[in-house]
Order: structure tokens, then sequence, then C-alpha cells
């Protein structure tokens, strides 16, 4: 596994997780170079992101809050038709804008609409997918309950505000 800039709270950091005999089958006598370099920095960023992490217990509440946040957004299905689909694990979600429930067809300009609209209203939100219909919502992991019933009320107050009332 591959790790980066999250593992030091966006400093420049990144690591390497693997198995032993993963380890060990790079020692077949040619170096092994990577342009990943060392900072004491870095290192310090690392620990004390590590350390804030298990203190402050954030992976429990990245799950409570992201079990609220799933809560919230799962209904939007039935009360908006354009709501194909809300799935993720977390604080990473995905909420999937369609045309038509029957065909998929994806939504993209009503994606790009609802994402601008909740830029406007302060809560930062991206599109992603192959059709770029996909609403990410990644919140970081400190985020509270209230922040995540914030993200599902600015998102369904957009979705109101959808041209043509999907």
């Amino acid at each position: 596994m591959v790790l980066g800039k999250p593992i030091a709270n966006g400093y420049p950091m990144g690591a390497v997780i693997t198995t032993r005999a993963i380890a060990e089958s790079f020692d077949n006598g040619m170096e092994f170079f990577s342009t990943f370099g060392g900072s004491t920095a870095a290192c310090v960023a690392g620990r004390v992101t590590l350390q804030v992490t298990l203190d402050e217990d954030l992976q429990r509440n990245a799950l409570l809050v992201g079990e609220r946040l799933l809560g919230g957004l799962r209904p939007l299905m039935g009360e908006f038709e354009i709501v194909g689909d809300v799935r993720g694990s977390g604080l990473f979600l995905g909420v999937e804008l369609v045309r038509d429930r029957h065909t998929l067809e994806p939504a993209p300009d009503e994606a790009t609409f609802v994402v601008d609209r909740m830029r406007q209203r302060g809560v930062l939100v991206g599109t992603d997918g192959p059709y770029h219909n996909v609403i990410k919502i990644r919140g970081p992991m400190p985020l509270s309950l209230a922040d995540a019933d914030q993200v599902v009320d600015t998102l369904a107050r957009a979705l109101r505000e959808l041209p043509g009332g999907r």
C-alpha cells in the first residue's frame, strides 16, 4: 500500500506498507530507487497527525459521521428522481445523479449545477466518475454530526433548485 500527503495532514510525505516477503523480493541484486526523500519535518508532521488521529478517536468519528451522512443522503433517492444511487463508506461518499433511473443516463450538467450551488453556500464537494455525474463527498476526519446535517441540507436545497424541478 502506498500512502501520500494525508498521512501528514497535507504535508509532503509518502509511505509504503508491505509484507516482509514483498520487501525481500526487492533484494535481487538491483538497486531499488525511490524519489521519495525523508525529512525530519515530514516525520514530525506524520507523527503528530497519527497521534491526533488516535487521541481524538477520529476513525470512530469518521464512522459515526459517515453513518449519519448516509442516513441523511439515502432518503434523497425517494424525494428526488434524479438521485439514482447513494453509496460509500465512512467519509468517502458518492451521490449519483441520473436523468432516468431505468436507463441510468448520467446527469453531469445537473451534478455540476448542484456542486456549484453547494459551493456558493460554503459546502465543498466535487464531481467524479467516468461521466462526472457522481457528487463526491470527502469530508475531513474531524467532521461533526452537525456538519453532516449541513451537507445533507445543502445538497437537498441545491437539488430543489435544479432547473426543471428534477
